[in-house]
């Protein structure tokens, strides 16, 4: 009886006992291969999302959208698998329902995914902040690119001059359109006297020459230039000057320095670009690049005019060098290479006359004007000039004279009759 009643006890306690979930170690000592393998896989997608970290910032230097893009995908797709890991973990291994709440799982993943979203929201504010970057440095390129294409068009324009080929304009300007030397009256002034020495320097061979084919120099000054009272023999080289002046600058006075051409409208600043492309060439070395040039034309049209058929005959035996320039050569004989240093003085400046606004103008002193030392300046600077003698005249202009704006730079001329002291 007694044993029965204990029996009966013992089994209302057996089945009024509370069964308890088994703890977490014990489910874990259950599975250990199972946990060894998760372990193994989170380790590997720590270490794929690292890589893919270093991926994504290496993509930003030098920057690269297409890697940027990858690499950021790459870095998510990680996340993602840290995620599952994370949520199959939690899901084979239940926390005990008195270590917390039922919410505090829940309140873990929103907390984790609110971590992610500031982590993307850094990111993509970089992104956004490395494309406004980006956009600013395009407009400035776009900006740039607009510029160079201005220049482009107005280097292209200017180009496109009819006495000057490529190569004779590269270099006349920097990448910035300005020029080396600056347009002001005693650039020009400078350039009147390189015109005025290139007159002399070519008078003096010619002479040289007509000397040694046996020419009468006092006939042929007289036949230049008739009934100039020298002061002394020597002045009759100034007939020759004068001669050789007339004839340079016949058509100073127009554009094209009456020079046959099609279509030619330039600016003033194409008459500059032309001076300063010409200034330090070789005129020899210019017309070997274009002959036909406007250049060309001029040199080959003022040689025909200045050097007389009868005179080239009797230097050279033969008119072999003036059939060349006629035929459109620039011979490089001696003879001819000094007048083409003639030639580029008279030239450079006639094209620096026209680049000023309003362009310069040239004026003439005719044979026989009573002399004014405003406009007129004596090649012979001894003069005797009494006071009570008439005024002196004008026997030979030398070198014209220029006006620009209010400037005068005198002629240059011989006076006919007046003494000269010893």
């Amino acid at each position: 009886m007694l044993l029965t009643e204990a029996k009966d006890n013992q089994l209302r306690e057996s089945n009024n006992q509370k069964v308890h979930p088994q703890p977490m170690e014990e489910a874990m000592n259950q599975k250990p291969e199972a946990m060894e393998a998760l372990i193994s896989k989170l380790f590997v997608n720590i270490s794929s999302l690292k890589s893919a970290y270093i991926q994504l910032q290496g993509a930003h230097t030098p920057y690269d959208p297409d890697k940027i893009q990858a690499a950021d995908k790459l870095v998510i797709s990680e996340l993602k698998k840290l995620s599952e890991l994370k949520h199959f973990y939690r899901e084979n291994n239940p926390k005990p329902v008195c270590v917390s709440p039922q919410d505090s799982r829940l309140a873990a993943e929103i907390q984790e995914q609110q971590s992610l979203l500031k982590t993307y929201e850094v990111m993509v504010k970089k992104f956004q902040s490395e494309i406004q970057n980006k956009d600013s440095e395009i407009l400035q390129l776009q900006q740039q690119i607009e510029e160079a294409n201005q220049k482009k068009v107005k280097l292209e324009k200017n180009l496109k001059l009819r006495g000057l080929s490529m190569k004779e304009s590269e270099g006349s300007a920097d990448e910035n359109g300005n020029f080396p030397v600056d347009l002001t009256p005693d650039l020009f002034t400078s350039v009147v006297e390189g015109a005025f020495k290139a007159i002399h320097d070519f008078s003096k061979p010619l002479i040289n020459m007509m000397k040694a084919a046996g020419w009468d120099l006092d006939a042929a000054a007289n036949s230049v230039e008739p009934n100039v009272v020298y002061a002394k023999r020597a002045h009759k080289k100034y007939a020759f000057e004068s001669h050789i002046c007339q004839r340079m600058f016949c058509g100073f006075q127009h554009e094209t320095f009456s020079i046959k051409v099609d279509d030619l409208a330039l600016t003033k600043e194409d008459f500059f670009r032309q001076f300063i492309s010409l200034k330090d060439m070789d005129p020899l070395d210019m017309l070997g690049q274009n002959p036909d040039s406007i250049f060309g034309k001029f040199c080959r049209s003022k040689y025909l005019l200045v050097v007389h058929p009868k005179m080239e005959a009797s230097f050279f035996g033969n008119l072999d060098q003036r059939n060349h320039v006629a035929g459109g050569g620039h011979p490089r004989t001696p003879f001819y290479q000094v007048f083409l240093k003639l030639a580029k003085a008279i030239w450079l400046l006639h094209r620096l006359a026209y680049s000023f606004d309003p362009s310069v103008k040239v004026f003439q002193v005719k044979r026989g004007n009573e002399f004014s030392d405003v406009y007129m300046d004596s090649v012979v600077k001894n003069l005797i000039i009494d006071e009570n003698d008439p005024k002196p005249k004008v026997g030979l202009m030398v070198m014209p004279g220029f006006l620009i704006g209010g400037t005068i730079i005198q002629s240059r001329v011989y006076l006919s009759g007046v003494k000269v002291a010893e």
